[in-house]
């Protein structure tokens, strides 16, 4: 076996050679090539006999051949040492490479946390190079497609319950697309490239999608054409019933499954009562390359008007389009597992920032106020000299579960307690005073509709949860 010195030179040049490969925007047969001689050198540096040991420490070799054509945009880096890094992509991958490490075969997670991508950011669209997602996820062994529909259901109760205008959830499978595939025409080679061309429908127009099959990919026309015919289709339980009398699809044991587990997939949402915002589209492709059964994305169908200053700029208006995005991926934790035993996964990724960016420019263009507090009450003061008695009530509240607040000052204007609380949104002010302390009352102020009334000390606490919850 070379010693040490030699086998670090050699990973430090085959890294070199990886890194060329990837700027120079080789095939990605030739980089994964690459990318496992440098493994098999890691692999004898850590001794064991020159046995083959997945190197699971460096963050790139793990995200390397999961993205399909999306892979240009995971942000390259290199330590002191040459070994080639990123920045992480996605939630998903690391979160299947943290079931093969510690042999979980089931669990239900949701994660919040920072993804970077090599993109061309556009503020106004929440689009950003590095910005948040929360992933929701269940892994294990269930029967089709109940936890699928539980996915769905969590994306349409979200966005039912933020209240961002109207929207639609897209399903497809991505059986029912290699078979749709197959059935074109489509080189099995090709399968994945032609998925990623498929997948830009909702940014470029047929024509234009086409083109790039056939003057980028090499599809003929005539298979252009077939794909054409069916990408256009949209509906619902119905349309999958259909297409399970399709001639050619029909001859397809993939498109079969994946057309069988739509129909039960739909039976599931209309028990949950979603199928008024889910559509059956055949155009939805999600270019990752993990995907390996459902997949879906939820799309808002309007435009929010951008402020007025940024009128006359080249965004005119907040068009955010995707806001969530997921499937199933039953194949990546096997990647990870030195014996490639499978976990069967499905899981949705939430655009936290891109609706950040709806909400906010919903709220400039409205003249609704926003409440960023959750405080139910400032606890004020009519005249100078009662600190102590703010601070007293406040912790009285508290004590009780009420969300109270008061202004870090001994003398606070009255005023400036009641614009405080305008400009905050807590909606309602316990006003103390020396009259109130001697007959014992709190006067309680609507800040809203500037309606004030004398509440009995022992009885305010049950007053703001009224006018409150």
């Amino acid at each position: 076996m070379a010693d040490k010195a030699q086998l670090q030179e050699a990973i430090k040049t085959q890294g070199e050679v990886v890194r060329k490969l990837k700027s120079e925007k080789a095939s990605k047969e030739q980089i994964d090539e690459e990318v496992a001689k440098l493994l098999q050198f890691k692999a004898q540096l850590g001794g064991d006999e020159g046995k083959h040991v997945f190197v699971l420490k460096t963050a790139k070799e793990t995200l390397t051949g999961k993205y399909g054509e999306d892979s240009k945009l995971i942000y390259d880096l290199k330590d002191q040492g040459g070994e080639l890094l990123s920045l992480r992509y996605d939630l998903t991958v690391p979160f299947a490479r943290y079931l093969a490490m510690n042999k979980i075969t089931n669990i239900k997670r949701y994660h919040i946390a920072k993804v970077y991508r090599r993109d061309n950011p556009a503020m106004t669209r929440g689009r950003y190079r590095e910005f948040y997602q929360c992933d929701f996820d269940i892994a294990g062994q269930y029967d089709a497609m109940i936890p699928d529909a539980e996915c769905l259901k969590i994306v349409y109760e979200i966005l039912n319950e933020l209240d961002l205008g109207d929207f639609h959830i897209k399903v497809n499978d991505r059986r029912i697309l290699d078979g749709m595939f197959a059935v074109c025409g489509v080189p099995d080679e090709k399968f994945r490239t032609i998925c990623s061309t498929v997948d830009k429908l909702d940014k470029m127009a047929w024509e234009d999608v086409k083109k790039e099959m056939v003057n980028e990919k090499g599809l003929s026309e005539d298979v252009a054409n077939r794909i054409g015919e069916y990408v256009s289709m949209q509906g619902g339980q119905d349309l999958a019933e259909q297409l399970l009398q399709d001639p050619k699809l029909s001859q397809n044991k993939q498109a079969c499954a994946g057309l069988t587990d739509m129909k039960l997939l739909f039976s599931y949402l209309e028990l949950f009562q979603v199928t008024d915002k889910v559509v059956f589209d055949l155009s939805l492709a999600r270019g990752l390359d993990y995907y390996t059964g459902v997949i879906y994305e939820a799309i808002l169908s309007q435009t929010i008007p951008a402020p007025a200053e940024q009128n006359g700029a080249d965004e005119a208006a907040v068009s955010v389009g995707s806001v969530a995005g997921g499937g199933r991926y039953d194949g990546l934790v096997g990647m990870f597992d030195p014996k490639g035993r499978k976990v069967p996964c499905v899981g949705v990724s939430i655009g936290i920032e891109r609706i950040f960016s709806i909400m906010e420019q919903k709220a400039e263009t409205s003249s609704e106020k926003v409440r960023t507090t959750e405080t139910q009450v400032l606890v004020a003061s009519a005249q100078k000299n009662l600190l102590e008695e703010r601070l007293k009530l406040t912790s009285e509240l508290w004590n009780t579960g009420i969300k109270a607040e008061v202004l870090y000052k001994k003398n606070p204007k009255l005023l400036s307690q009641l614009q405080h609380c305008e400009e905050t949104g807590i909606p309602l002010v316990a006003i103390l005073g020396e009259q109130e302390l001697k007959d014992g009352v709190v006067k309680l102020r609507n800040v809203a509709s500037r309606e004030e009334v004398d509440v009995p000390r022992a009885d305010l606490v049950d007053e703001i949860k009224k006018r409150t919850l």
